[in-house]
C-alpha cells in the first residue's frame, strides 16, 4: 500500500470515529440515535453514503410523494385522468394546516391538486385525494401499502395520506430513496411536478418548502416533511453533468440545517463515483430497531413547533464541505461526514433563493371556471363583511340606545325611591305626632304671700264702716246712704297701706 493511501486511510478512520463519536452526543445523547441519511446514483442504484438508512422513520410530508405515486399509478392504468375531479369533504377540510382552505364541496382537477401537495404540501388536499381515489382514507392507505411493496419498499407503513402525525406510519431513508427513482423512472413525463418553485391560487403565491429549489445548483426535486416527532426531512435530487444524485436526510433540527446538510452531500457525492464495490440499495441490511425514535423533546423541547416556512433566504457563508476539508473530501466519506459536523458548517446558509417561477392553479375544471367561482367567494366574502359590518352597527346602536334607556329608568327609579323615602318620612312623622299623648296643662304655683284673686290691692276683705254720729251732739242726721252718694274711697291712703304691705 502506498504512503499516500495509507496516509488517507488513517485520516479517514480518525476522522469516521470522531464523527460517529459526535454525531451521537451531539444529535441524541441520550439514546445514542443516529439520524437517518443516505446519498445513491439515481441510475444505478448504488449507494455513495448511508447512515442509519433503514432505521424507521416518521416520514411527515414525504409520505405526499407515495401519495403522488398512487395517483400516477392509477392515471397510468386509466382508472382515473389527470383532469379528473377531486371534491373537497367536511372531512378533508377539517385536517390541520398547512393546507388550502378549501371550503366543503370544492372541486379542483386531480392535476391541480397533485401540483398544490408537492409545494404548498396542503394536508386537505392530499386527504381529499386520498378519499376521492380510494373511496376512502382506509382504502387508499391499502393502496399506498401495496403498491410500496411491489416497488420494492421493504420498511414503510401506510396509515394516511399526507403524514400528519401517526404512531403506525413510518419509512426509512432506503425505502425514499427507492420511491424517488421509482417516481423518476415510471414517470418521465411527471418530472416537472416535483421542481416547481412556486403556485399562485388567485392572487396568492406559495413557494415551495424545498430549500434547496433555486439555492443548489442543479435541484430539480423532490419534497420535504416536518412533524416534532420526525424532525425536518427531505428527499431531494439533483443533477450535474447528466449525472443525478438522490439524498435522503431525516431528523433535523432546524430546515437551515437539513438543507445545508443536504447541498454538503451533493458536493460530496458529485465528486464520487459509485464503484463496483459500492452496495445497492436492495443489499442494505434491515435495521435492527424495532420502531422510530422520538424525536419531539430534541427537536420542538415541548415549546412551538418551528416554522416550516423557509423564508427567503439568508446570505451565504463562502465554502462548503469539500472546500472547508480540501481534496481529502473527494476521497473519504469519512471526512465528508465530520465536516458536517464542523460548528463553522451549522452557521452556514444557502444563497438567498432565485427569483420564483409560479405556476397557476385554479379550483373547478378550468381557469375561466375557477375564476368565475372566485369572484363569487370574493362577493359573497364582501357581502358577509358588509353585514357583518352593518349588523356590528346595529350592535352597538342598540347598545348604547339600551344604555340610555337604562340610564333613564335608573334615574327614575332614584327619583321614584327618593320620593317614596320623603312621603315615608312625613307620613311617619304624622303618625308620631297622632300617637304621642298631650301634656298635662301646667299650673302656676301660687307663692308663699300671693295675693288671692278675689282680693284687692286697696281694700281690706272687710271695710270699715265710718261711725255713726250721735244724736244730740249738734249734728243734723245724715242722709240715707245710697250707691251714688257713696264716697269714694281715697286713693292715696290705699297707697300708702298698698305701699306698707310691700
Amino acid at each position: 500500500m502506498s504512503s499516500t493511501l495509507l496516509r488517507r486511510f488513517t485520516v479517514g478512520f480518525a476522522a469516521l470515529a470522531g464523527l460517529f463519536g459526535a454525531s451521537l452526543a451531539g444529535i441524541r445523547a441520550a439514546d445514542a440515535v443516529t439520524v437517518p441519511i443516505l446519498v445513491a446514483d439515481v441510475d444505478s442504484g448504488k449507494v455513495i453514503y448511508a447512515q442509519a438508512p433503514t432505521d424507521p422513520w416518521y416520514p411527515a410530508s414525504i409520505t405526499k410523494l407515495m401519495t403522488t405515486y398512487v395517483a400516477l399509478d392509477l392515471v397510468r392504468q386509466g382508472k382515473v385522468s389527470l383532469d379528473s375531479m377531486i371534491t373537497i369533504s367536511a372531512a378533508a377540510a377539517a385536517e390541520p394546516p398547512s393546507k388550502m382552505g378549501f371550503k366543503p364541496g370544492t372541486q379542483l382537477t386531480l392535476d391541480n391538486a397533485l401540483k398544490i401537495i408537492m409545494v404548498k404540501s396542503a394536508n386537505d388536499i392530499a386527504f381529499a385525494i386520498g378519499e376521492n381515489l380510494g373511496g376512502s382514507i382506509d382504502n387508499f392507505a391499502a393502496l399506498m401499502n401495496e403498491t410500496a411493496q411491489r416497488i420494492g419498499m421493504r420498511d414503510s407503513h401506510w396509515y394516511n395520506p399526507n403524514g400528519l402525525p401517526d404512531p403506525r406510519q413510518w419509512t426509512s431513508a432506503r425505502d425514499m430513496a427507492v420511491l424517488a427513482r421509482a417516481l423518476i423512472r415510471d414517470f418521465p413525463d411527471s418530472h416537472d411536478l416535483f421542481s416547481i418553485s412556486a403556485i399562485q391560487f388567485g392572487r396568492a403565491v406559495m413557494a415551495n418548502h424545498n430549500g434547496l429549489l433555486g439555492r443548489y445548483p442543479g435541484t430539480d426535486g423532490m419534497k420535504t416533511g416536518f412533524i416534532c416527532s420526525g424532525g425536518f426531512n427531505v428527499v431531494a435530487t439533483a443533477t450535474r453533468n447528466g449525472r443525478r444524485i438522490v439524498t435522503i436526510v431525516m431528523g433535523q433540527p432546524s430546515p437551515r440545517e437539513r438543507d445545508v446538510k443536504a447541498a454538503d452531500l451533493f458536493d460530496y457525492a458529485f465528486n464520487q463515483s459509485a464503484g463496483w464495490t459500492s452496495p445497492t440499495l436492495d443489499a442494505l441490511p434491515a435495521s435492527a430497531l424495532p420502531q422510530p425514535p422520538d424525536m419531539r423533546p430534541f427537536v420542538c423541547g415541548g415549546k412551538k413547533p418551528p416554522a416550516i416556512e423557509d423564508g427567503p433566504g439568508a446570505i451565504s457563508a463562502p465554502g462548503s464541505a469539500a472546500q472547508l476539508i480540501g481534496g481529502a473530501a473527494a476521497n473519504s466519506p469519512a471526512l465528508a461526514m465530520a465536516a458536517f459536523s464542523n460548528p463553522a458548517l451549522r452557521a452556514r446558509s444557502l444563497p438567498p433563493r432565485a427569483p420564483l417561477q409560479p405556476i397557476a392553479v385554479w379550483i373547478g375544471r378550468n381557469p375561466a371556471e375557477g375564476q368565475q367561482i372566485l369572484d363569487a367567494q370574493e362577493a359573497e366574502q364582501k357581502a358577509t363583511a358588509a353585514n357583518s359590518r352593518a349588523a356590528k352597527l346595529e350592535a352597538v346602536k342598540a347598545k348604547r340606545l339600551a344604555a340610555i334607556e337604562a340610564a333613564k329608568q335608573a334615574r327614575a327609579e332614584r327619583a321614584d325611591r327618593v320620593k317614596a323615602v320623603k312621603e315615608a318620612s312625613k307620613e311617619a312623622a304624622k303618625t308620631a305626632i297622632k300617637s304621642t299623648p298631650k301634656p298635662a296643662p301646667k299650673v302656676a304655683a301660687k307663692p308663699a304671700h300671693a295675693i288671692p284673686h278675689s282680693a284687692s290691692a286697696y281694700t281690706a276683705t272687710t271695710t270699715p264702716s265710718m261711725p255713726e254720729a250721735k244724736p244730740g251732739k249738734g249734728l243734723s242726721k245724715p242722709a240715707p246712704k245710697t250707691a251714688a252718694h257713696k264716697p269714694a274711697p281715697s286713693k292715696k291712703p290705699a297707697d300708702k297701706k298698698a305701699s306698707a304691705e310691700e
